[in-house]
């Protein structure tokens, strides 16, 4: 039998197969028990026995209850295997225009400690991730964790990233933040507010990590799952058979600078995009203009909440010009699921999308797909963020060179 890991890599068989393959084969449930393991992988049960004592001596197997009796004559059952997710934790940030939400979270996505409020993306990238530390030191008291256990981190960007870089590029929302180094500036501030060592900081667009967090909690079968985010801009995540897709510098999904034909100027410099006449922050000009206060996305949302009429009016307007746009993109990428997110992302819009949607777009294509609302709603993107950091810094070939830092 083929097997594979979470991003769909094959799994080495046979002398190669090293402690990160078996910590895989156990995290995604292909194989728990030793037996198992041996006749997956190819391994005697010595070697196999050798490379689990590593991982138990990190910290990251534990041993479980038994499992079921193989053999119809009877006998010990075989003790099965776990990935301990107790032995760290991760810490996630989710920036908006105007506000962010952190947490501290468990290995397995469960959400430890959270707090939310104003913080302001136009205030630049120092200011912000100096807050974003104090933030964290502040979550993981309230959680009862300490600096030492925390893994990694992860934040999610209202704004096109190149993942390698760990960078912003060219963002429109997010003036002075173009090329800043953020991994670096955060994972200082989190080491300056608690005084443990550096960890990895992994940062990505916030559709992406909502589309991957989302795809993984309620749709995990969906080979092909995309998200739209539709809050003061708009945004889409796309995930491929378990993975995010980026396009080669982290371009993929901006469909809100999709040009529609209007005359309206957006926030990047340019005429018509999708964005300036569609999003939240569009939608809220629009209402500020006819004497209703509203000047974001949230804004917006919060009168569709209280079922303002105008804002519902607006919101299935430009739920009908997002839809348009999508019908392309459903004809495209032929996904199973397409979720609406964000702050608009209730029943006006969803009406609007789904009326241009199936106008324009080939029967063949909306045959078999799901238009849903958020599952993980304000949390999506924060388990997201940890999720990718998990994958990160467990995937078979990074546990090889995490197990010798730890002297095991």
């Amino acid at each position: 039998m083929r097997m594979t890991d979470r991003q769909g890599r094959p799994v080495r068989r046979g002398g190669q197969a090293g402690a990160g393959e078996l910590l895989e084969l156990v995290r995604s449930g292909q194989a728990v028990t030793r037996g198992a393991l041996q006749q997956v992988t190819g391994l005697s049960r010595a070697t196999v026995g050798q490379r689990l004592e590593r991982l138990f001596r990190a910290g990251w197997l534990r041993e479980g209850a038994g499992g079921p009796v193989g053999s119809p004559l009877g006998g010990r059952p075989s003790i099965t295997l776990e990935f301990d997710d107790g032995h760290a934790v991760v810490l996630a940030a989710d920036l908006d225009a105007r506000r962010a939400r952190a947490a501290v979270l468990s290995l397995t996505g469960e959400i430890l400690a959270e707090h939310s409020g104003t913080l302001v993306v136009e205030d630049g990238p120092d200011v912000v991730l100096a807050e974003l530390g104090h933030w964290f030191d502040r979550l993981l008291e309230k959680a009862g964790r300490p600096p030492t256990d925390v893994c990694g981190i992860g934040l999610a960007v209202p704004g096109p990233v190149d993942t390698g870089l760990g960078q912003v590029v060219q963002p429109p929302m997010m003036p002075g933040w173009d090329g800043y180094d953020i991994t670096g500036r955060l994972s200082r501030a989190f080491t300056e507010h608690t005084g443990a060592q550096a960890v990895p900081v992994l940062v990505d667009n916030d559709a992406n990590l909502m589309a991957y967090g989302e795809q993984r909690a309620g749709h995990p079968d969906c080979t092909a799952f995309v998200l739209v985010k539709v809050s003061t801009g708009i945004g889409a995540g796309v995930v491929v058979d378990g993975a995010i897709y980026r396009g080669i510098d982290g371009g993929a999904g901006d469909i809100g600078h999709i040009r529609v034909g209007a005359d309206a100027l957006c926030r990047c410099g340019s005429y018509g995009c999708l964005a300036a006449v569609a999003s939240g922050g569009a939608v809220a000009r629009r209402l500020a203009e006819s004497g209703v206060p509203a000047a974001s996305g949230a804004d917006v949302g919060d009168l569709l909440a209280a079922g303002h009429p105008e804002a519902a009016a607006l919101a299935r307007e430009a739920g009908r010009q997002v839809g348009d746009v999508l019908a392309t993109v459903v004809t495209l990428l032929n996904p199973g699921v397409l979720m609406i997110a964000g702050d608009l992302a209730g029943t006006p819009f969803l009406t609007g999308v789904r009326e241009l949607l199936y106008q324009r777009a080939l029967p063949r294509s909306t045959a078999h797909l799901d238009v849903v609302t958020s599952r993980l709603g304000e949390r999506a993107a924060l388990i997201g963020a940890g999720a990718l950091v998990v994958e990160h810094l467990y995937a078979p070939e990074r546990v090889e060179e995490r197990l010798r830092a730890l002297g095991v």
